[in-house]
Parts: C-alpha cells; sequence; structure tokens
C-alpha cells in the first residue's frame, strides 16, 4: 500500500508570503521521503466543514505546475476536478500540459462537484445535480478522445468542439481517477472510462463496511460495461490518522490492513498542522509501516 500526501489547506503557516516557500519545502520532503502522489483540492474557498471561506486557497492546476519543477518521482493530480470550473477541452490541455513539463507524472481526478457558494460568489454556472453528471460523463469522453488519434470533431448535449487537436501530445496518457462514491452514477462512470476510483475511509468497522459495499457496487458496474475491475486501482481517503509518531503509525497500518485485503493499493492522508513537518515524520514512521501492509 503506497501513501499520497493531500495537501488540503495553504494556513499553516499564517503569513501569505511564506505560503510559496511552505509549498515548496513540504513537496521536496514528500518527493524525497516516498510519498507516492501529490494531490490538492479544486476549491476557490477552503470548504465551510473544513475551516472559513475566507482561508487561503490556491489554484489547483497552478499549484501543480509549481509543485512538477520542484519535484521528480511523485505522482501529481487534483482531488479532485470539479467538472463545472474547466471547459473540457481546455481541462484536457490542462492536464496534458501538467504530465509534459512533469515528465510524464500528470493524472486527471475529476468529479461532479457540488460546492456551490464558491461556484455561485465567482460566477460559475450552477446547474441541476443530473446535468452535473451529464457534464462529467462528457468530459471524460472529451479527454479521453483528445489523448488519443482522433482530433476530429466532438458532438455532444452539452459540449461541442470543432476540433479536438491537442499537440504535443501527453508523455503517457494520464490516469483518469474519479473521486465520490455514489453507486448510480460515480461508480458507474468508473466502470466505464476510468483507470481509478476514490472513495472515503475511515478506522473504524462502519469505514470498512462503506468501502467494501462500494466496491462490490462498482465490480457490479464492471461486469455490466465489460471492464476489468481488477484493473482499476482502489484509492482512498483516509482521515483515520491520529498522528505521525511511530505509534500513530504503526495503528494505521492495523487500521488499513483490511483495506488492502478489498483491494485499495492507495491512500491519501491529509497533513496536520505544519505540512512539512507533518510530511517529514511520516517519512520517518508511517510510509515504513504502511508498506509492510
Amino acid at each position: 500500500m503506497n501513501l499520497g500526501l493531500h495537501y488540503w489547506t495553504f494556513s499553516t503557516p499564517t503569513e501569505t508570503a511564506a505560503i510559496g516557500p511552505t509549498l515548496a519545502e513540504t513537496a521536496r520532503i514528500a518527493d524525497d521521503g516516498g510519498v507516492a502522489s501529490f494531490t490538492v483540492m479544486d476549491h476557490y474557498f477552503q470548504m465551510e466543514q473544513a475551516g472559513s471561506a475566507d482561508e487561503p486557497m490556491l489554484e489547483a492546476y497552478t499549484t501543480l505546475g509549481y509543485v512538477a519543477a520542484l519535484t521528480r518521482r511523485m505522482t501529481l493530480g487534483v482531488l479532485v476536478t470539479g467538472v463545472m470550473y474547466r471547459h473540457p477541452g481546455l481541462l484536457a490541455k490542462i492536464v496534458t500540459t501538467l504530465d509534459v513539463v512533469s515528465g510524464g507524472r500528470g493524472r486527471l481526478g475529476i468529479g461532479a462537484s457540488w460546492y456551490e457558494r464558491e461556484q455561485r460568489a465567482l460566477g460559475v454556472p450552477v446547474v441541476p445535480v443530473p446535468e452535473r453528471f451529464e457534464r462529467l460523463e462528457e468530459t471524460l469522453q472529451i479527454c479521453r478522445q483528445m489523448w488519443s488519434d482522433n482530433d476530429g470533431p466532438y458532438h455532444g448535449k452539452h459540449y461541442q468542439l470543432a476540433e479536438t487537436i491537442n499537440v504535443p501530445q501527453p508523455i503517457r496518457r494520464p490516469p483518469i481517477m474519479i473521486g465520490g462514491g455514489g453507486e448510480r452514477k460515480t461508480l458507474r462512470l468508473v466502470a466505464r472510462y476510468a483507470d481509478a476510483c476514490n472513495l472515503f475511509g475511515g478506522g473504524g468497522q462502519e469505514g470498512l463496511d462503506t468501502v467494501r459495499g462500494k466496491l462490490e457496487v462498482l465490480r457490479e458496474h464492471c461486469a455490466n460495461e465489460g471492464t476489468d475491475y481488477d484493473a482499476i486501482r482502489k484509492t482512498m481517503l483516509f482521515r483515520g490518522l491520529g498522528g505521525t509518531d511511530a505509534a500513530s503509525a504503526a495503528k494505521a497500518a492495523e487500521d488499513l490492513a483490511p483495506y488492502a485485503d478489498l483491494g485499495v493499493t492507495s491512500v491519501f492522508f491529509t497533513h496536520i498542522g505544519d505540512p512539512a513537518r507533518f510530511v517529514g515524520e511520516l517519512g520517518e514512521h508511517v510510509i515504513p509501516a504502511l508498506s509492510a501492509v
């Protein structure tokens, strides 16, 4: 089981001038310390359940371009891109750019988007949930077409592209991860279009049972779509990390072992407190513990 760092807040330290240097230091330590992937949120306001809307927040793909220049091995992606925030043709080009400048480390994480406060505040169209999922499916189709030899038109219900030229092509086709556990729509889209899913898990039995149930649904969708269930990477955002000392690392490994038995191979942790110190302690204690899971 490998570990990803989900960089979800820019509030520590508090000085705006320190945001860039702290991000840079954290990214370098993570890259050198064995963190497999680095992700950021696609939000412009901090989520209300996690803090205040007026807390610092950086644009996701600009941030990842900065991190790409500072690192060598971690994969880079957004957990997850909101489908309403960028036209899909431009999104495919943005992710291609990330992949090219990072030496083939870019990936597309995407979801149906949900944070209406920031959308209304910044003038992003707010559409009904069923339409968001229609747009998500068309976006997946457009990205896959633009990362192929087909540079012809695309005609969908919501998007029409006269040409899907994308030069240069990515160094490798960016893996597609769809975030969320919706059983009727989201997991069906995973089975149809994605290389990976991302679910939410916790340290208790309830979280384990939830992930087990979602994966059973995904297996059913894969059977219906003719997709190889085993080829889809199962990833998880884990909120059960109590700390980064040796005892907490051992507890995390114990909690995550049943998820590994379910097929989860990648776990994203959110940092606590000072991000550079946190990720340094991850490398010292948590990563070695997880490598044995």
